[in-house]
């Protein structure tokens, strides 16, 4: 029985009014890369080396002694065609002398911590745990709790009464406001794998729209930011003429073939290089200005929208003057980055999360205003708790643990108010309702995660044992490959609902809450390594996926007939950051082409297309409606028959 039909709703149809209650990446074109599956094979061949060694020197002399024997030997074994000897660089001998697969009297400290021991290496693509395939019943409390959007459209959804045609006519006869924007697109999800509309010679890192959705902009690792006006239609799609020109310093210049788009660009930033990558971006409440980061300790703020190209730096850095002019020759010993950044609901102050530490400026003062050491490891990502207030900040870390801080308290202890444990894995992102009650994140161990703030683990418990660490020894994310774990979650798991399906690899795959104004917020959708974007229910089941491989060429129009592509061979595209419009059932996804093309990122328009856009026909759905129609009658039949009631369709 699904538990949809738990839900005693005879309460709830008496008023049919709605109730609204309260990351460095891994190139794969670099040739110093280990690739672990190789490794794996070289450690599990027979040779004569003598097992007195150390395990460590016998992994690196298996590695050299069977590249060289199959040198000698030939790729066949008859010796008839010599292979290449591979080369071991630095990297590889650094990273067999770092791993910890092999048992040596200092891996472990005590008997329990051989769980954490990797046992096999499966595909990058595997889930270890299966998503759900049936509504979960915390999922299904929360839908009809009243937080996530209109509570009565999902009740005529699910007894099909939800006529959106029908409501329209109705409309002039309804009470003012009677019928929100919710009630006519909460359903309506993009369904459409997508058609380019920009690419790009560099990896996009950030990709999302302004709060009115209004525009879109990008941000690349080549430090540019680039916005998009998303008032006007995609245009057809025109091939540039490739203008390369010698610069003053006799090298080529060919920045003119670094962007192709079909999308009326309203404006380009040249942003201040730093460290390797933007790291992430953010913009204001009132969409005028954007702050973006890097791995240093300044986040630099800029405007969107008019023609002005000044860019104003905000520094995080101790106010030293001794350490600046160390920092000014680039030799300062205690330099960080910051690899997430976040306007406050006022905009007058930045949160920002760097190597284990978190700070606020005060944009107005011109200062910074908060400092913590929050975290044992990196602070991947950090975002207010609400839109009302400035006071709850949440970290998101390496070290497994998202905390909670509240700024109030913070001038007698620098400990957090509370800490959300569930994750095996470090935390790539964190992403809020907006409530104050409600937050998503992203791990590493391929799993996101619903935190409720009011089930938070307290300080004390946290210091008294659910601290402890369960990651996997020797796992590093940007490889590709997530061994398979002991655990599907922390002893200490606080967390409401889990969702899977998705490969959290390679980079920080971001997540978010659908639209409140469109959908309620009842939706939960990520990017993926494996190529995908996933939406979820906030029941606990997957109810899209889009395939960024069978994305549409930019010659295509996005509005039309979806073109049905054959199964790609080209490499898997990893979707980093996904948007999803406001105003209408549209998203932005941005993922990295994994091939050896010019265009090494791409930026996808991905649609809801009705009946008269997709492939099957009229039959095929009516027939559909119809099943699903019986099952929920049969399911209603059995939740609401009283013993002993004549049931006259039985005896039909």
């Amino acid at each position: 029985m699904s538990e949809y039909d738990r839900i005693d709703f005879e309460m709830l149809e008496e008023d049919e009014d709605d109730y609204d209650g309260p990351d460095a990446y891994v190139d794969e074109e670099d040739d110093t890369v280990l690739d672990l599956e190789d490794l794996q094979d070289s450690i599990q061949e027979p040779t004569g080396v003598a097992q007195s060694e150390p395990p460590m020197l016998r992994q690196i002399f298996l590695s050299l002694f069977n590249s060289q024997s199959r040198t000698d030997t030939g790729g066949d074994g008859n010796g008839s065609e010599p292979r290449q000897l591979r080369t071991v660089s630095i990297q590889d001998l650094q990273r067999l002398l770092n791993s910890r697969s092999v048992e040596s009297p200092s891996d472990y400290e005590d008997d329990d911590d051989d769980d954490d021991e990797i046992e096999n290496v499966g595909e990058w693509h595997q889930s270890w745990f299966p998503p759900h395939k049936e509504p979960q019943q915390l999922g299904v409390e929360l839908l009809m709790g009243g937080e996530f959007g209109s509570v009565s459209s999902k009740i005529r959804s699910r007894r099909n009464k939800r006529n959106i045609s029908q409501m329209i006519l109705d409309q002039p006869s309804r009470p003012r406001g009677a019928l929100s924007r919710e009630n006519l697109t909460s359903e309506l999800i993009p369904n459409t794998n997508g058609t380019a509309v920009a690419s790009y010679a560099a990896n996009v890192y950030c990709g999302q729209f302004s709060k009115d959705s209004s525009f879109y902009y990008t941000c690349c690792q080549d430090f540019r930011l680039h916005i998009y006006d998303m008032t006007s239609p995609p245009s057809p799609y025109i091939k540039r003429q490739r203008n390369l020109r010698r610069s003053a310093t006799g090298v080529w210049d060919d920045s003119d073939r670094n962007h192709d788009t079909t999308l009326k660009i309203l404006k380009t930033i040249q942003g201040c290089t730093g460290r390797w990558t933007i790291t992430d971006s953010h913009l204001s409440p009132d969409n005028e200005r954007m702050i973006y980061s890097s791995i240093s300790p300044t986040v630099y703020m800029t405007s969107t929208l008019d023609s002005s190209v000044t860019q104003t730096p905000i520094s995080f850095q101790d106010p030293n003057q001794r350490q600046r002019a160390r920092a000014h020759w680039g030799w300062d010993e205690d330099s960080f980055g910051i690899w997430s950044c976040r306007f406050s609901a006022d905009g007058n102050e930045v949160v920002a999360g760097g190597s284990g530490q978190i700070f606020v400026y005060d944009l107005l003062a011109d200062r910074r205003t908060v400092k913590i050491i929050a975290h044992e490891d990196d602070v991947n990502s950090c975002c207010w708790a609400d839109t009302a207030s400035g006071n709850v900040l949440i970290s998101a870390s390496d070290d497994t643990f998202l905390k909670v801080w509240d700024r109030r308290s913070l001038g007698a202890s620098q400990k957090p108010s509370g800490v959300l444990v569930g994750h095996t894995e470090g935390i790539t992102n964190v992403s809020a309702k907006g409530d104050g009650r409600y937050i998503i994140s992203n791990g590493k161990d391929q799993a996101l995660r619903l935190w409720d703030l009011r089930k938070m683990c307290s300080s004390e418990d946290f210091d008294n044992g659910a601290d402890r660490d369960f990651r996997l020894r020797g796992f590093d994310y940007r490889y590709g490959h997530y061994p398979k774990p002991k655990r599907a979650a922390h002893p200490r798991d606080c967390s409401v609902m889990t969702y899977r399906g998705h490969a959290v690899l390679r980079t920080l795959i971001r997540c978010h809450f659908s639209p409140a104004e469109t959908t309620g917020g009842q939706y939960i959708y990520s990017g993926s390594a494996d190529g995908k974007i996933h939406i979820w229910s906030l029941d606990g089941r997957i109810v899209q996926v889009l395939d960024r491989s069978k994305t549409s060429a930019m010659t295509f129009d996005p509005s039309a007939e979806e073109c049905i592509l054959p199964n790609s061979t080209r490499n898997t595209v990893c979707v980093r950051d996904v948007s999803w419009n406001g105003n209408e059932p549209m998203m932005m996804s941005a993922g990295w082409d994994g091939g050896h093309s010019l265009s090494k990122s791409v930026v996808a328009r991905h649609e809801w297309r009705g009946l008269s856009k997709m492939s099957y026909g009229l039959e095929d759905w009516m027939e559909k409606q119809n099943i699903e129609r019986g099952e929920r009658a049969t399911r209603a039949r059995r939740t609401l028959r009283v013993p002993g009631a004549f049931d006259s369709e039985e005896n039909d």
